[in-house]
């Protein structure tokens, strides 16, 4: 077995997901594929993070009532966000009342979720199993840099947490669904980057080596998938990975081609800067966007890698490096 690289000869299933957004987030040029766009940041709740817990509870609820499945049902739950002790999390899975495996992988959550519910789905311990994360602006924001009332001017290369949670549900042996084929575990690389206004250039290799330690271990090449999206490198980080990707001897004109769904999030509105992150970022884009258009055949074969650069209020405070990963899933329509 190629290191950290796991293959699904049974192909879990993604039958249903739910994405739920926040105000600012009605103008993504994703939001017509996402389920619920709220009109209040915290979700009509007293505090940002009950608003937070309320977003990636709805966005559970609606990836449950696409498939018509109780909570009851529910095997596992794999969720994680990005405030402290993951309590956002916490509490949808008392909600929830299902086995629970907390996960933190920064904005790499959502799919180091998928992988391990891909895993009890291939091993038989799960029939359905919810994989996920969220993340929420104000919330975010003001753990890892300024305070969201301080209103300090950010350089060009930073990116806009987003308000978005994102969840798919995964079973076996279900026909005319999206299905995850294989999946890359990221490692952690740390190349001493430590500026948290930064993070395109922080994760952009840890994305370059888990895509390609899986081409090599699927023996595949950028061309043999109709679309190849990282999470939210944002436009910095993104030409970044194709600098890098290059240099490894990749095509590129297959390179040109990969696409970042926090580059893209906001458009081209400049107040965004370099574009979207946040755990719910790669959560929205991936289990909306992606899965429509391979539900709807216009795509087969998706790579979907999710980066995430794991800082904490501790170590931005201590002006730490910061090391990062990338999950890979693949996807294609059974």
């Amino acid at each position: 077995m190629d290191q950290g690289v796991l293959y699904f000869p049974s192909k879990p299933a993604i039958i249903a997901s739910g994405v739920v957004a926040g105000p600012v987030e009605k103008q993504s040029v994703f939001a017509t594929d996402f389920d619920m766009l709220y009109d209040d940041e915290r979700a009509d709740e007293d505090t940002n993070e009950k608003g937070h817990q309320q977003m990636a509870e709805q966005a559970c609820q609606i990836a449950l009532q696409k498939a018509k499945i109780k909570k009851q049902d529910i095997d596992f739950l794999m969720s994680g966000d990005l405030v402290n002790q993951m309590t956002p999390s916490n509490f949808v899975a008392a909600t929830l009342g299902a086995p629970y495996i907390g996960l933190f992988s920064a904005c790499a959550t959502a799919v180091s979720g998928v992988i391990i519910a891909s895993l009890l789905t291939e091993l038989g311990g799960s029939r359905y199993a919810l994989a996920g994360a969220a993340s929420q602006h104000n919330s975010i924001e003001r753990q890892f840099r300024y305070p969201v009332e301080y209103g300090g001017q950010k350089p060009g290369t930073a990116q806009w947490t987003v308000t978005a949670a994102g969840y798919v549900l995964i079973a076996k042996g279900q026909m005319n669904s999206p299905a995850i084929e294989a999946a890359t575990v990221g490692k952690v690389i740390d190349l001493q980057q430590t500026n948290p206004f930064h993070m395109g250039a922080a994760m952009a290799p840890a994305a370059c080596d888990t895509i390609t330690r899986h081409l090599k271990g699927r023996g595949q090449k950028l061309k043999d998938y109709d679309l190849v999206m990282t999470g939210d490198l944002g436009k910095v980080g993104l030409s970044i990975l194709k600098e890098m990707l290059i240099k490894e001897g990749m095509s590129k004109q297959d390179v040109m081609k990969i696409r970042d769904g926090g580059a893209e999030y906001y458009g081209d509105d400049e107040a965004f800067l370099a574009g979207a992150s946040g755990a719910g970022c790669s959560a929205s884009v991936f289990f909306s966007y992606i899965l429509k258009q391979l539900n709807d055949k216009k795509i087969e074969r998706v790579l979907a890698v999710a980066t995430g650069a794991l800082l904490s209020p501790l170590t931005v405070q201590q002006n730490e490096s910061i090391p990062c990963t990338a999950h890979a899933i693949e996807i294609s329509m059974k």
